[in-house]
């Protein structure tokens, strides 16, 4: 759970006088002007509002859970669209969003887990598929998509759209399973179509193309083929199955597809355009999550959070899909504390991991004891550094960097000291920058093994949040984009070393906490507890 502390925004008049602000907040009237974050997304409330906030009039320090900052910021647009006098107001809330044009206005809130089919025949072989349809499941396949169906066996779906190829149909009625409702082929779900590339082995596609191939290994935003830009096209097709899957009933569906559509369907979603294509990862049988949000006034497309990327059914950093990379960063998220599982806020300074955190903990450091960990940087909050020894204990190899400018950047604020997101934002470039700077510094070794360069970073999943949004050269709008909970993993491949671009190989990774984890899709809930 995060405690953020934000710019102040005054709210008008006529919504104290309707919600009571001071009566609910147990305040005194000298205190009735409340405030909410100027730089605050709000659309992206699956995100941010199950971490929670603090919010800041001055030195007032206002403490809001998560119900109600829920009343209060719909309360807030509300206002701002039916006010005329506060039509600065709404466009200063909107001003820190995305956009998302792409998608349809929604009525409901809505919940799209995404599946990438299991193992085939041909990813087993090296045989670039795109959009044919003559490899199937492997028997390694069929065991990923019986082990996605476990992972979400207790979500109450109301409906799975699917990819008419046979690989993906299969990955998807093993998953179903016996469910009563609705499955619907989507055509538009296919894999990228890659005319002449398709059933080549990759070998035989740099023998014959070269240049082109090169280009569709390097560059593939830009790659031609056939007189078609097959990622363009990509992108446009996936924006239409979007229109299709939030356009249909029910508030959680299935979408069982492939890994280049996968990442399509993810990018569009956040407003990520095809230049993006790889940078986001999707194994086979690999799980993400994406929560839709309408807009207040009904028009206009929804606020989205990418609460999960690509959890798999195997652990992360043994993963199939994307290239090798040697080079890595691993963001682990601090083990709760008292104050993150029961939503109270703001967090203590002094505050250690509670029980659970303490689990969570050792959880992580079981699922990295094999691996070969260079650094580890953590800041100075007692719960950040006790899941950061966790991780270090038994291993001899590794430093754990305590120096000041550590505990600098990647610590979090509490009150008193309020820091504003753009203050944080600041701060999280700063770490992002020094983290990757570590990374390079690694010395190599003669051996393969050694020549794995792993920096570990603990911190406040808002600290990780916008790192994420760093590396991925976003703006502070995507503050609001991404979720991470506590005890959770992500990890950032750099396969051309520590001065190329960082893949997202996954993000709020949780499957190694097993029961003490929160699960990968919600139970059905109310519509005001969603």
């Amino acid at each position: 759970m995060a405690t953020l502390l934000c710019t102040a925004l005054p709210v008008s008049s006529s919504y104290r006088s309707k919600f009571g602000v001071a009566s609910q907040l147990g305040l005194s009237s000298r205190h009735q002007r409340l405030s909410i974050p100027a730089s605050f997304s709000l659309g992206s409330s699956p995100g941010w509002l199950s971490t929670g906030f603090v919010l800041r009039h001055s030195a007032l320090i206002l403490k809001v859970d998560q119900r109600k900052l829920r009343t209060l910021v719909t309360a807030a647009l509300t206002d701002a669209e039916q006010t005329s006098e506060s039509s600065s107001l709404k466009r200063d809330l909107e001003t820190s969003v995305a956009s998302h044009d792409a998608l349809p206005p929604i009525e409901t809130r809505k919940r799209v887990v995404l599946v990438r089919h299991g193992e085939s025949t041909w990813n087993a072989i090296g045989r670039i598929q795109g959009s044919s349809d003559f490899a199937v499941l492997t028997p390694k396949g069929e065991g990923q998509a019986e082990t996605s169906r476990q992972m979400l066996l207790g979500d109450n779906f109301d409906s799975c759209f699917y990819s008419p190829l046979a690989r993906t149909k299969r990955t998807a009625e093993i998953i179903w399973g016996d469910r009563k409702k609705p499955m619907k082929s989507l055509f538009d779900l296919r894999e990228i179509d890659l005319y002449s590339f398709q059933g080549l082995y990759k070998q035989e596609g740099k023998d014959r193309y070269g240049e082109n191939y090169r280009m569709w290994q390097k560059d593939a935003a830009n790659f031609e083929i056939d007189g078609h830009y097959p990622v363009r096209e990509l992108w446009a097709r996936a924006q239409s199955c979007w229109q299709s899957i939030l356009n249909s009933s029910g508030t959680s569906i299935l979408v069982v597809a492939h890994n280049a559509v996968n990442q399509a369907l993810v990018a569009t979603a956040t407003g990520l355009g095809p230049e993006y294509f790889r940078q986001l990862l999707q194994s086979n049988c690999g799980v993400s999550v994406l929560d839709f949000t309408p807009r207040m006034s009904g028009d206009g497309p929804p606020y989205v959070c990418l609460d999960r990327l690509n959890q798999t059914p195997s652990p992360p950093l043994i993963a199939s899909g994307g290239r090798k990379a040697l080079t890595r960063i691993l963001l682990v998220c601090h083990g709760a504390t008292d104050s993150s599982t029961q939503q109270r806020f703001p967090a203590d300074e002094d505050e250690n991991v509670n029980v659970l955190g303490g689990i969570q903990s050792g959880k992580v450091a079981e699922l990295l004891l094999d691996v070969n960990v260079n650094v580890v940087l953590h800041g100075p909050q007692p719960c950040v550094k006790h899941t950061a020894t966790y991780i270090t204990q038994g291993k001899s190899k590794e430093t754990v960097l305590e120096r000041e400018r550590w505990q600098d950047y990647l610590q979090h604020e509490d009150v008193p000291g309020a820091e504003s997101l753009s203050s944080l934002w600041e701060r999280a470039g700063q770490a992002w920058q020094e983290v990757v700077a570590e990374l390079g510094n690694v010395p190599a070794a003669d051996s393969k093994e050694s020549q794995e360069r792993t920096v570990v970073v603990v911190s406040h999943p808002t600290v990780h949040v916008a790192m994420v949004a760093h590396c991925l050269g976003l703006t502070q709008a995507a503050l609001g984009s991404y979720h991470l909970d506590t005890g959770s993993l992500s990890v950032i491949d750099f396969p051309d070393g520590s001065s190329g671009k960082g893949i997202v190989r996954c993000l709020n990774y949780t499957a190694h906490l097993g029961r003490w984890a929160v699960p990968v899709t919600r139970p059905t809930l109310a519509d005001e507890d969603f």
